[in-house]
């Protein structure tokens, strides 16, 4: 399996989570182990984004692909 088909399937695991708040999460691009994601819906306002991206879809996406080195949200 691919680093890609990996983070897609990382960030399946957080989908569900996201939804269930009305958001959800794009892949936008990786370059040099870094992973650009747009967070859509209610997520893309939220106050608690930070803490959704760091502490749930970084952490999902390193476990999946430890050489991803950042996780950043546009």
């Amino acid at each position: 399996m691919d680093n890609n088909q990996k983070i897609l399937d990382a960030l399946e695991t957080v989908r569900p989570f996201l939804n269930a708040d009305g958001g959800d999460v794009e892949l936008v691009s990786l370059e040099s182990n870094k992973l650009t994601i747009k967070l859509v819906g209610a997520c893309s306002t939220c106050s608690m984004s930070e803490m959704t991206l760091k502490a749930g879809i970084e952490e999902a996406v390193k476990n999946a692909v430890p050489e991803i080195e950042e996780v950043i949200a546009i």
